[in-house]
């Protein structure tokens, strides 16, 4: 598996945070731990894009929620783009897709 790196850069919508590597129990507290530097304002979206993802358990789909919780807190909202196939499975599983909006793309998440 790929080690996290976590690229950050800025829309009109809000951030966006390209994640590529595997997203686990070793990484997962790096994502919690930029989570927490995030100031988000009301209205802002922020973009988790995952095309680059190669692998996530169950820590981080905890992960992926704190990222929701923590832009509810701010009044923000969280968009998830590109999800991998094996990690859409899991979230459909969990009931996540009904919470958190799933676009195909960055550029859609953020249009």
């Amino acid at each position: 598996m790929t080690p996290l790196k976590i690229t950050v850069r800025d829309a009109g919508t809000g951030p966006v945070w390209e994640i590529t590597g595997a997203l686990d129990y070793t990484t997962a507290p790096e994502l919690r731990e930029q989570l927490t530097t995030l100031t988000l304002r009301p209205g802002q979206r922020l973009v988790l894009d995952l095309a680059g993802m190669d692998f996530c358990d169950s820590s981080g789909i905890t992960a992926l929620i704190s990222a929701h919780h923590h832009t509810q807190a701010a009044q923000a909202d969280l968009a998830l783009a590109a999800v991998p196939p094996s990690t859409l499975r899991v979230l459909s599983m969990v009931g996540l897709d009904q919470i958190i909006p799933l676009y195909p793309d960055t550029e859609t998440a953020t249009g």
